[in-house]
């Protein structure tokens, strides 16, 4: 490409006549006024740092673009704007901003519309804070600790202070417009801290004042379910808190108050009692309407038969309604005659349509006692016309338990056999080692007693008692046939054909000394022995194995016996001291028995240890 070159002539010559001379260029007066005029009116109005009014041009991603009428328009960073803000502006309208500068390097005029809003909101929030007003705003964002809120000025709202109640959901404040009291300011670093709850406090205040000017008893007013609790329901009557207690929610019964309310609630309550010095406000609901108590005693008769809906079922018994609002309750103790009922709801639902019978009637209690028993006959009444003390019976065995068996004797109607009743002689751990639920047995009636509703049954005494004829069926000296039962150190336990145990003492098993009894007997042994001694009344019963009476036995004077047993009570006394109170209070027993004109050899008074520990086994087991 070539270089185009300029030739002398081309360029311009200025000829001298047209030159302006210095002195034209001079204004007058009156030209040097109106532009200073018009320079005063341009630059005075267009000064840096000071707030103008412009109308918006346009708004796009990069910013806000203003017309403040000056040659150029100004371009507002998008970011001075809040999503809300931005979303109230449009084209056409008027914004006040400040002047950073008219021009600068670039030749662009710089706005700012956030210091124009600090500079307007802190004027603002001095003055309400100074006349301890509150301040609106827009909740932008959720920071740490707390919210920030949109008052001209970034204000801090700590989480404490958002509400009366604890907050933990900050989020769903964000974009709400609140009002709140401003609390503390550093303008200095430009830190607000605003509270809502001290301003929802203070504007409770002033409702509840109000409140408790124009509030009265027998008032009927609205107001919102505020709390629940087990015995009662807060009401917010307009910053006022009343409490429902839940006796008055209804004339009926309820077991919480959460069956007929929920928090948030809007209902109508009676004032039925005001302090307003403490500002105690009790309220009702049931006072609302009649109450169906009043006209109870037309339609209910003690004694008369009614239908009712089983409304609630507790551990004590069931309550039943019979009209709305009234309830009646059958304790468990009138639901049955004979059954033993433990648990209500697995014989009964709620809601179950059922029939019962008034037993008494309280209006101004407001209780009702209804039985489902009384509706029939009371099979106890029948017992004392069907069974006699000293009849035999025979039934079913319907339980058993460690202490005896229940013998059904009708339907609902059981009688007892103590384990002690159950046999003469046999010593029973447990009944169930003997008898088997639903076998057939036959007793004997020992006693009735219609009132407490028992009937006492015995088995052995379906049979004579062996004891009874013990003299006269073993004497002394005859020999009889028995077999080893037990072994006990100080002898071994025989049993009879009669189902009588006797005595074998270590000492009467042969005429050497015996070590062991297992030496001589073994368990299951069959063998003869001849009686030593009887007692019917102590029940004991003295064997030996030696047959035959020895010479020393049968010629020995009674004061040699005396005195022999004298000296073997010493010897046990000896003992005793060593043993179980138990053992000591037996050995007690056979002292004074050995101090009776006739002397006791050694194996009669173990005989009568014995007979007593069976005894003392036999009375625990009857407790």
């Amino acid at each position: 490409m070539s270089k185009e070159l300029i030739r002398p002539g081309q360029f311009c010559r200025v000829q001298s006549a047209a030159l302006l001379e210095e002195s034209e260029l001079t204004l007058n007066l009156e030209q040097q006024n109106e532009l200073k005029e018009l320079y005063d009116t341009t630059i005075g109005t267009f000064q840096p740092g000071k707030p103008v009014k412009g109308t918006i041009v346009k708004i796009d991603g990069d910013g806000v673009l203003v017309d403040i009428k000056y040659k150029s328009d100004g371009l507002i960073p998008r970011y001075e704007f809040s999503e809300h803000e931005l979303k109230k502006l449009t084209a056409g309208s008027e914004v006040e901003v400040i002047l950073d500068q008219l021009e600068n390097p670039d030749g662009n005029v710089i706005l700012s519309y956030e210091k124009a809003k600090a500079m307007r909101a802190w004027d603002d929030i001095m003055k309400l804070f100074e006349d301890n007003k509150p301040v609106e705003g827009t909740v932008t964002h959720k920071v740490k600790g707390g919210l920030s809120v949109d008052i001209g000025i970034p204000a801090f709202l700590p989480g404490s202070q958002i509400d009366l109640q604890r907050v933990t959901d900050f989020d769903k404040y964000v974009g709400q417009i609140i009002q709140a009291s401003i609390i503390k300011i550093n303008k200095k670093r430009g830190n607000v801290i605003i509270s809502r709850r001290k301003f929802m406090n203070e504007q409770r205040s002033e409702t509840r004042k109000k409140i408790l000017d124009t509030l009265s008893e027998g008032q009927v007013i609205r107001g919102m379910v505020k709390n629940i609790t087990n015995y009662g329901v807060f009401i917010d009557i307009g910053g006022v808190d009343g409490l429902l207690h839940i006796t008055d929610m209804t004339w009926g019964r309820i077991s919480h108050p959460s069956e007929l309310v929920k928090i948030g609630d809007t209902i109508s309550v009676k004032v039925l009692s005001f302090d307003k010095d403490n500002e105690k406000i009790s309220l009702g609901l049931k006072q609302l309407t009649e109450n169906p108590w009043e006209k109870v005693a037309d339609s209910l008769k003690v004694g008369s038969k009614i239908k009712g809906k089983i409304s609630s079922i507790t551990d004590y018994g069931l309550f039943v309604e019979i009209q709305k609002g009234i309830e009646g309750l059958v304790h468990i103790s009138e639901v049955s005659w004979t059954d033993r009922i433990n648990d209500l709801a697995s014989k009964f639902k709620v809601g179950q349509d059922i029939e019962v019978l008034v037993v008494s009637l309280d209006k101004d209690n407001r209780r009702m006692s209804l039985s489902i028993k009384q509706l029939e006959k009371n099979p106890w009444e029948s017992v004392a016309e069907q069974f006699k003390v000293g009849q035999h019976i025979k039934g079913t065995i319907s339980n058993i338990t460690d202490f005896g068996i229940f013998v059904q004797l009708m339907p609902g109607i059981d009688g007892l056999v103590h384990i002690s009743d159950l046999s003469w002689t046999e010593h029973i751990d447990h009944p169930a080692s003997i008898y088997r639920k639903g076998q057939e047995v036959e007793a004997v009636i020992l006693g009735i007693d219609k009132d407490n509703k028992k009937i006492s049954l015995g088995i052995k005494q379906l049979t004579q008692d062996p004891w009874e004829a013990i003299e006269q069926e073993y004497p002394v000296g005859s020999i009889i046939d028995g077999t080893v039962s037990k072994i006990t150190n100080f002898g071994a336990f025989i049993k009879l054909a009669s189902g009588i145990e006797g005595l074998v003492h270590i000492s009467e098993l042969s005429d050497q000394t015996v070590d062991k009894v297992e030496d001589i007997l073994k368990v299951g042994q069959k063998a003869q022995f001849r009686v030593l001694n009887v007692s019917k009344q102590d029940r004991k019963l003295g064997l030996s194995l030696k047959l035959t009476p020895s010479a020393k036995e049968e010629k020995a004077p009674r004061h040699e016996d005396a005195a022999k047993a004298q000296q073997q009570q010493q010897k046990r006394e000896k003992r005793v001291e060593a043993q179980p109170q138990q053992q000591h209070h037996q050995a007690q027993q056979s002292q004074q028995q050995s101090q009776a004109p006739k002397s006791k050899s050694q194996f009669q008074i173990a005989l009568e240890q014995h007979a007593a520990s069976q005894k003392d086994t036999k009375d625990s087991n009857n407790e």
